[in-house]
């Protein structure tokens, strides 16, 4: 039994049993993968794979065992090499963080030019996709660091630490008859088209939950999983946005102004996600710190005690 043989294996099943597609994932030949895995079932007298012709169709129950022992041990040589790295190189390395639009583009940038200065050495990968992406991720070690709201806390093996919390204004064009309107209820936001993030993110399923124990319907006519989409479309005078107050500069958003939502719907948490038994490096740690101070190194190990 080799390590190659176990990336092999665990690589087709995150490809969704296309070897072709985890051969080209592995930087190898999809006939070299194909064999390397028969060689494995060979060895252990038993099939990983369930196979109609020479296509994958299912993972066997035994297969099902191995590929979770295989990743297991894949991590496990993963953070082996994390610790080599860290006492010998300690200021040199990757940190891959997966995270959504929204963070990326207006709350990471600060702890993100902080990290930069002080480790140059340090590549930084930044991942952009919706929650459950980020969570995935997270999860299966592609990233070492998740940031996202609500939905990321629902995956048992990765941590979740409450970073902060934000809430929502509602942006329209100047003159718009909203401003003449006020205080904002969801009533009156239901008598507009309505553009946000599309539902899967940014805690869309908490906003739509809001009008529903109200009994209203939004009129959400457009949906988007960038902010500057949304304002971009406002200002065509296609309907009043909603999305997080921090998407909104007043400095930027000349054309736009904003009404504070945050009494009509509750507040919002963004958590920062690792996986539990995951090696971090000293400076993911800082990087964790920069964006959310209460959670210094010793905060952070506390968490994942419990």
């Amino acid at each position: 039994m080799k390590l190659h043989q176990l990336r092999y294996v665990r690589e087709v099943v995150k490809q969704g049993l296309n070897i072709s597609i985890a051969a080209d994932a592995l930087h190898t030949s999809q006939p070299g993968v194909s064999k390397q895995i028969q060689l494995l079932e060979q060895e252990l007298n038993l099939q990983i794979f369930q196979r109609s012709g020479k296509r994958l169709t299912g993972v066997t129950e035994p297969g099902r065992n191995i590929v979770e022992l295989a990743e297991r041990v894949i991590r496990d040589m993963e953070n082996i090499k994390r610790i080599g790295d860290e006492f010998s190189h300690e200021d040199v390395g990757t940190l891959t963080i997966a995270t959504t639009h929204t963070q990326a583009r207006y709350r990471l940038p600060g702890a993100v030019k902080a990290f930069m200065q002080k480790y140059p050495q340090v590549k930084l990968n930044i991942h952009q996709g919706n929650p459950t992406q980020v969570a995935e991720q997270v999860e299966s070690g592609e990233a070492d660091i998740g940031i996202a709201t609500e939905a990321i806390s629902h995956y048992e093996k990765v941590l979740c630490l409450p970073a902060y919390q934000w809430n929502r204004c509602v942006v329209v064009p100047h003159g718009h008859p909203l401003l003449n309107n006020l205080p904002l209820t969801l009533k009156k936001l239901t008598q507009y088209p309505l553009i946000t993030y599309d539902f899967a993110f940014t805690g869309g399923s908490l906003v739509s939950s809001v009008f529903e124990k109200e009994g209203l319907t939004p009129n959400v006519v457009l949906t988007a999983i960038d902010a500057d989409v949304i304002k971009t479309y406002v200002g065509l005078g296609l309907g009043v946005g909603l999305l997080a107050t921090m998407a909104y500069d007043e400095e930027r958003d000349t054309n736009l102004v904003a009404i504070d939502a945050s009494k009509l719907f509750p507040a919002s948490t963004t958590f920062v996600g690792i996986r539990r038994d995951a090696y971090l490096r000293k400076f993911a740690y800082e990087f964790i710190e920069l964006l959310a101070p209460h959670f210094d190194r010793k905060a952070v190990n506390d968490a994942l005690k419990r």
